[in-house]
């Protein structure tokens, strides 16, 4: 097969300087070692060649800032193998962009089984072999060291979606990590989550983590990429656990620590 990725390569040759512009816009990238953001760039260089981007306004978004924008969802899978990597999000097939906030009108049972309607506005939604939709004004507040990343949540519940039809907190495992520890480790969480809440205490990380073992996990894939200090310092052996399940440590490029 070395002659067909040869091949590939040259019918679609690395655009560096776009990648290099791409990177500068994006400072969770620009901490990392030299070696992996050339294997970002060609993740990502690969990935926005596999998948449909499909944008409100294709002059917003040029070469670069498409780059910058995929590259922040393959920085989850970045030190697995590339098979790995393209089973992780083999369920992608779009990635929608649009110009801000949208509402959807969301159904739910109470425990009494009354059904209640309700309009919600979402930065970001996921289906299982759906799109991935995101927000413009959102993706342009994400990509920092702040804790808030929506590509990197919807991606997410994108991981989680690999073994079910819905996001449950409970994404494939590699053979690495026992599905009892996972378990006991993000029960932990989402009761200190709970707790803190029922006191009238906001939680160490976004509240939204409480909302659902989804958004838990979605939440704390978010912490752990983009604010490793803060989840580190509150839920120390949560971090150790994300950390074995992408294979890698954000903790030691974070700029605050």
């Amino acid at each position: 097969m070395k002659w067909w990725n040869a091949w590939r390569s040259e019918r679609h040759p690395f655009p560096a300087e776009a990648w290099a512009e791409g990177l500068a816009r994006v400072p969770l990238l620009q901490a990392l070692p030299e070696e992996d953001v050339r294997r970002l760039g060609e993740r990502a260089w690969s990935f926005l060649r596999r998948k449909r981007l499909a944008l409100f306004d294709d002059e917003l978004f040029d070469l670069p800032a498409r780059l910058a924008l995929v590259a922040q969802a393959c920085l989850m899978t970045l030190h697995w193998s590339e098979d790995e990597a393209r089973d992780a999000f083999a369920n992608v097939h779009e990635v929608r962009v649009l110009p801000e906030a949208f509402r959807r009108k969301v159904e739910e049972m109470d425990e009494a089984g009354v059904i209640h309607e309700y309009e919600d506005e979402r930065v970001g939604e996921t289906w299982h072999q759906g799109p991935i939709v995101l927000a413009l004004s959102d993706i342009q507040e994400s990509g920092d060291w702040g804790g808030f990343n929506v590509i990197i949540h919807e991606f997410a519940h994108k991981l989680d979606m690999g073994n079910s039809l819905d996001a449950d907190g409970f994404p494939p495992l590699p053979r690495a990590i026992d599905a009892r520890d996972w378990h006991r480790v993000f029960t932990g969480v989402w009761d200190d989550l709970q707790a803190h809440l029922a006191r009238g205490e906001a939680p160490p990380i976004d509240d939204y983590a409480a909302s659902h073992p989804g958004e838990c996990f979605a939440v704390c894939c978010e912490y752990f990429f983009t604010a490793p200090d803060i989840l580190d310092a509150a839920y120390p052996e949560l971090y150790a656990l994300l950390a074995r399940y992408f294979r890698q440590q954000p903790l030691q490029r974070c700029p605050s620590h």
